[in-house]
């Protein structure tokens, strides 16, 4: 999955280093060249630091926005990180927006435009969960050579359902040609029933055709 953060200070820094971890690639767009350079040597180069405003098309373009699957806006200033998101969205329409928010009163501007929000006191403990706050993905094998995959599918935080209380599967509204066939938990793997029930960090054993797994992580996404 390819990340692009606006801002290398302490929380795009832990960001970056745990999605990283998970195999991801990620990119920084950093204004100052000196936070740039140490971002870039702690590393040892293993993401992209571009010295840039994240408020800036070009400097979101330069970091790869086209091709992004998220981006995170981590500055302390809720008006950039508020800017930097509209960017991304309108301008390149990345799939998914994330803004770190300051200012806890703030949070309603940010859901009213479409952008998901995190105040910072929660963005370690919750948005650094980079699977359960992605949704990640990761194909298993494709079925008798055809278009049908095998996925496995991060089950994200919820957004309208309690996490404590689970989801049922079978309540689902899944896209046509997929189902979930199983659900991998932290210690046993569990054939769907009608009684089986998803929780945030759960892993979603997904049968659909290719061109419905992006639908079906979309769909998880929305609970």
């Amino acid at each position: 999955m390819r990340v692009v953060i606006s801002g290398g200070g302490k929380v795009g820094e832990y960001l970056a280093t745990v999605l990283l971890a998970s195999g991801n690639e990620v990119t920084i767009i950093e204004r100052d060249a000196d936070v740039a350079d140490r971002l870039s040597m702690l590393l040892s180069g293993r993401y992209l630091v571009i010295v840039g405003d994240g408020c800036d098309s070009k400097s979101q373009e330069d970091a790869g926005i086209r091709r992004a699957d998220v981006f995170v806006a981590t500055t302390g200033q809720d008006d950039n990180n508020l800017v930097a998101c509209e960017i991304a969205q309108r301008v390149f329409n990345v799939p998914r927006a994330v803004a770190r928010v300051n200012a806890p009163k703030n949070q309603r501007i940010f859901r009213t435009l479409g952008i998901e929000s995190v105040s910072s006191t929660q963005l370690i403990a919750n948005l650094i969960e980079e699977e359960t706050l992605l949704g990640s993905m990761s194909t298993i094998t494709s079925l008798t050579h055809s278009n049908v995959l095998l996925t496995e599918i991060v089950v994200p935080r919820f957004r309208n359902h309690a996490e404590e209380e689970g989801v049922l599967v079978a309540d689902l509204d899944m896209p046509e040609g997929s189902i979930i066939a199983a659900v991998a938990l932290s210690d046993r793997i569990e054939v769907v029933g009608p009684e089986t029930v998803v929780h945030p960090g759960d892993r979603a054993i997904v049968i659909a055709d290719q061109e419905a797994v992006d639908d079906v992580r979309d769909m998880l996404r929305s609970l």
